[in-house]
């Protein structure tokens, strides 16, 4: 518990809708976290078709209840949060309000008034840059991405950012000094994804699932046109010549749901790839245990190259050997440990040589896992990385 001193009030102000968006989970991890820390911690964010249920009293949320409508509901959304927020740093005096990079940043210019009477410092978190940016959604999306930096640069307190090498970048481009700005990673919590707790129920899944006498390469995440998923469907064409007991598993949601499937029906692969929904977060690790060997295959492009995919940090908390492109993100994290198979490229004759390399060492697949889980314990848990935000905001 932190001292009461240090005791803070912390607002996170999000667009992620609570009912739809798998990324709550990591968020409102984080404030749980904050709130072991000894923090006040609030969230308000969007639900749209169904009511969210908040079971975790640590962390206050507020959902405001807008349908899905782009372009209109941003704007709804900024206008309520204009009125609210002015109205809640009078009645709750928070110490803290963390911004998203989105079209809302502009509800925080009447609450930054406000703010001087109350002494509430605004802080900019940058979980990304601008990805999937075609079309005119792309074009607002880098549009108020660069406004919201801006925004931040002149107007906020502070400004934090997920990784070292996204930050030299995001100051570089936007002239920031960087030793203003904090950085705090994702994170996995080793206590959900620990595979001593599904060890048992791998077998079962798979028997579910018909891959009992089955090699299963498995993903999970959003399906889009610029994250090598196509690629990788390519690829168990390659492997089904040779490895007819090879199968893909793929679970998430995304825009090329239907590419996907057509690409699958064409190819003839549908005994060889499997879609599945997304699931709640407290699902995926069993499914993640199922995988023999899991897959990240993002492209080297300058929007992923200095991410920290999530999902690679579950999948390294669950001792799992990963098959991932050579780029900064994946090597700042698990560098030369024995638990990855770095591609160079995501052609798919590179990625099947990779999934074949996996196949042929399935028996040692298990023992090089193990350094992926220590990788987590030692640097990427959601208790060090709460701690390094904490001490950001304690800075400022």
């Amino acid at each position: 518990m932190a001292p009461s001193r240090f005791r803070k009030k912390i607002l996170w102000v999000s667009p992620i809708t609570l009912d739809t968006q798998v990324y709550r989970e990591f968020l409102l991890n984080a404030l749980r976290q904050l709130a072991e820390l000894g923090h006040n911690t609030s969230l308000i964010a969007i639900r749209s078709k169904y009511k969210y249920q908040n079971d975790d009293s640590r962390v206050q949320v507020m959902a405001v209840p807008l349908r899905n409508v782009p372009v209109i509901s941003p704007i709804f959304y900024t206008s309520i949060l204009s009125v609210f927020l002015p109205i809640y740093i009078i009645k709750s005096k928070p110490d803290f309000i963390i911004y998203d990079p989105n079209v809302d940043i502009l509800s925080s210019i009447p609450s930054l008034i406000v703010s001087k009477f109350r002494k509430v410092h605004f802080v900019l978190d940058v979980r990304s840059v601008p990805v999937e940016t075609v079309g005119i959604r792309g074009f607002l999306y880098r549009f108020w991405f660069a406004a919201s930096v801006l925004i931040a640069k002149e107007l906020f307190d502070g400004m934090t950012i997920i990784t070292p090498l996204m930050r030299k970048e995001i100051c570089n481009n936007f002239g920031i000094d960087v030793e203003k700005v904090g950085v705090w990673t994702c994170g996995a919590s080793p206590v959900i994804f620990n595979p001593k707790n599904y060890t048992s129920q791998k077998a079962k899944l798979k028997s579910q699932l018909g891959f009992s006498e089955k090699f299963v390469v498995f993903y999970h995440g959003s399906f889009s046109a610029t994250r090598g998923i196509i690629e990788t469907i390519k690829a168990m064409k390659i492997i089904k010549r040779k490895y007819p007991d090879v199968v893909l598993f793929l679970r998430g949601s995304g825009p090329i749901i239907p590419t996907m499937k057509e690409l699958i029906k064409t190819e003839e692969l549908q005994d060889t790839i499997f879609i599945h929904d997304p699931v709640s977060h407290n699902e995926v690790p069993k499914f993640i245990e199922m995988g023999d060997v899991c897959i990240v295959p993002l492209p080297n492009n300058s929007y992923w190259r200095f991410q920290c995919p999530v999902k690679l940090l579950e999948y390294l908390a669950m001792e799992k050997v990963i098959i991932a492109t050579d780029i900064p993100a994946h090597r700042s994290i698990i560098n030369k440990e024995k638990c990855i198979v770095y591609i160079p490229s995501i052609e798919p004759q590179i990625i099947a040589k990779s999934i074949e390399y996996a196949y042929k060492n399935k028996e040692k697949l298990e023992e090089w896992g193990k350094s992926g889980r220590t990788v987590i314990l030692e640097n990427y848990t959601m208790g060090k990385v709460a701690r390094d935000l904490e001490d950001y905001l304690l800075s400022i």
